[in-house]
């Protein structure tokens, strides 16, 4: 539903907050060929963007901020400020209800067209037609008429005169130059560990060679929150930073192999797919899922068997361990630290750089705030992502000024007691590319490719690549179901499968051996992403028999099976 466009005698006087402040966004190309640009604010992140930029404690407006009555009951008018180039005149602005029954289809749309003059215009709730599907504040979009351009853009909700509203006053300039800066990026070292293979690698890249810099992690590894994303995420920067330091040229090399929302437990089996593909061999692997492993079943397991699988190729790469934080000043790197220690391994810490100083105030020594830091509450604007960078290059100059450590690549490493485990240390992908000699499949009703998958920029690509798109989709069309069934040799097994939010899509049950193992619920996070979970782990190899049909009630739904992770 359309909402009214913007009122040419705006609210001015009502008091207001910010949930987006000077936000830098970039136009994709659309399917239609526009530009456009997504701010997701469902599952609490409004609330979390009105605590952080606009000061929001009042738990009376965070709470109504949760649903779409509340928030229709608050909000008097919505005030937006963009600030583009010339080329673009002005946007189209979409604040998005997420539906109860139709996620994305049938919530309210309030609009507007918005002039890119960098002044504020309002847009009025007093007339809109509200969806009785509405649930919940869901997406901010905006709408370039012509793709690959930026904005800067503020967003307010002005409420009633009777609340009171925090002070929304200018917020200062940052300067990454200065003495306070420096002691911010250096309390990131969290430890240098043995810098042995670092130090190594370092001294080939001055001696010309070339050099191959990996960054394997979740959506900040892929760039979230970077405008634009390929040239301003952490990873770009900490490379191109690395190679003008001690690279000859263009002897440094890069890939980038982020996906958003996934923890170590996916990235264990990926790791072939997507950082040694096409006989890569990096040099350097910086591993970053210190605020995506929540989601990882084993609690710590997954995470050591990735760390242990790189150390352990042939070939003796360094591996660094990075730990960036969410808005809530959290992060798992007391869980994942005691690996890093176990191996003697590099290890950075954002949150020992960051938090502390955003309760300062600028006189006391405070560099960024929050809002500064932060697009979202998970992931850093373009400043954030500088800082991550400088953080890594902080342990790389360091490393740089060290004596070789003592050599650790004669395979002792490995023989060292896990801290957590090593179960999942030789795991790899099975899909119908990636096959396996020990495993037989019979797809049964699981004979379409699925094609509507995540996506993620790769190394310097500005579009996404679709993950896993050698699966197997049930369409929910066949007339008589069928369980697609894997017959495997080994002795671990992981179910990949599609996550996302539309009515058309189901349950899955999956059984082990003839016995139920778990049901498949592709709807819980309510967007396309890949989820891994694990259906057994033993000791030893053995043949198991996995069937997967859909749920009682829900063969008319679709689901998708991306592929496996199996260990023999």
């Amino acid at each position: 539903m359309e909402g009214p466009k913007a009122p040419k005698d705006p609210e001015k006087k009502l008091p207001g907050f910010y949930i987006v402040r000077e936000k830098e966004i970039f136009a994709t190309e659309q399917p239609d060929k526009r530009g456009g640009h997504f701010l997701y604010e469902n599952d609490g992140r409004l609330i979390n963007s009105a605590q952080i930029s606009g000061n929001i404690t009042d738990e009376r407006i965070l709470e109504a901020l949760k649903t779409a009555e509340g928030f229709r009951n608050l909000v008097k008018c919505i005030g937006i400020c963009v600030e583009a180039g010339r080329a673009c005149k002005e946007l189209e602005f979409v604040f998005q209800m997420y539906g109860k029954k139709d996620i994305y289809g049938g919530g309210t749309l309030i609009t507007g067209r918005i002039p890119a003059d960098g002044v504020e215009h309002w847009i009025s709730l007093s007339g809109i037609s509200w969806s009785e599907d509405d649930k919940e504040p869901g997406q901010i979009q905006f709408y370039f008429d012509i793709p690959e351009q930026t904005a800067v853009v503020s967003v307010k909700l002005y409420v009633g005169e009777e609340w009171k509203i925090p002070d929304q006053g200018e917020e200062d300039a940052v300067d990454l130059s200065g003495k306070a800066a420096e002691n911010m990026i250096a309390h990131s070292l969290l430890s240098l560990g043995n810098p042995y293979r670092l130090k190594r690698v370092i001294e080939k890249a001055k001696r010309g060679e070339t050099v191959t810099l990996a960054y394997l992690g979740g959506s900040i590894t892929q760039g979230a929150g970077a405008v634009p994303v390929h040239t301003e995420c952490y990873a770009r920067k900490s490379c191109e930073a690395f190679a003008e330091k001690f690279g000859t040229g263009d002897n440094v090399r890069y890939i980038k192999a982020g996906v958003g929302g996934t923890p170590s437990e996916l990235g264990m089996i990926r790791f072939e797919r997507d950082v040694l593909r096409n006989g890569e061999q990096p040099d350097l692997v910086v591993v970053e899922f210190a605020v995506n492993d929540e989601g990882d079943e084993t609690k710590g397991i997954c995470f050591e068997s990735l760390v242990r699988k790189i150390l352990g190729l042939p070939w003796n790469p360094a591996v660094v361990l990075l730990f960036s934080v969410f808005a809530n000043d959290w992060n798992l790197q007391t869980r994942l630290a005691p690996v890093g220690e176990r191996y003697g391994l590099p290890m950075v810490s954002v949150l020992d750089a960051v938090s502390p100083q955003f309760s300062l105030k600028r006189e006391e020594g405070r560099v960024i705030s929050k809002n500064q830091y932060f697009y979202d509450m998970f992931h850093p604007t373009n400043l954030g992502h500088t800082i991550m960078a400088k953080c890594l290059g902080y342990l790389f100059n360091k490393v740089n000024e060290e004596g070789y450590g003592q050599e650790d690549t004669d395979g002792s490493l490995l023989e060292r007691e896990p801290v957590y485990g090593k179960d999942f240390e030789t795991v790899r992908l099975l899909d119908k590319k990636e096959l396996c000699q020990k495993a037989r499949i019979s797809e049964g009703s699981f004979c379409g490719t699925d094609q509507k998958l995540q996506e993620v920029e790769i190394d310097m690509d500005i579009y996404g690549t679709p993950q896993f798109p050698y699966n197997w989709q049930y369409t929910g069309q066949a007339e008589e179901t069928e369980a697609f069934t894997l017959k495997i040799l080994c002795r671990a097994l992981l179910l990949i499968f599609k996550d996302e939010g539309e009515t058309d899509t189901g349950k899955a049950d999956v059984f082990v051996d003839g016995h139920y193992k778990m049901t498949a619920d592709p709807r819980i996070n309510g967007w396309i992403h890949c989820n891994a979970v694990i259906l057994f782990s033993e000791t030893e190899s053995r043949e198991h028999i996995v069937e997967i049909l859909p749920a009682p009630g829900e063969e008319k739904k679709k689901f998708t099976i991306l592929g496996f992770g199996y260990v023999l």
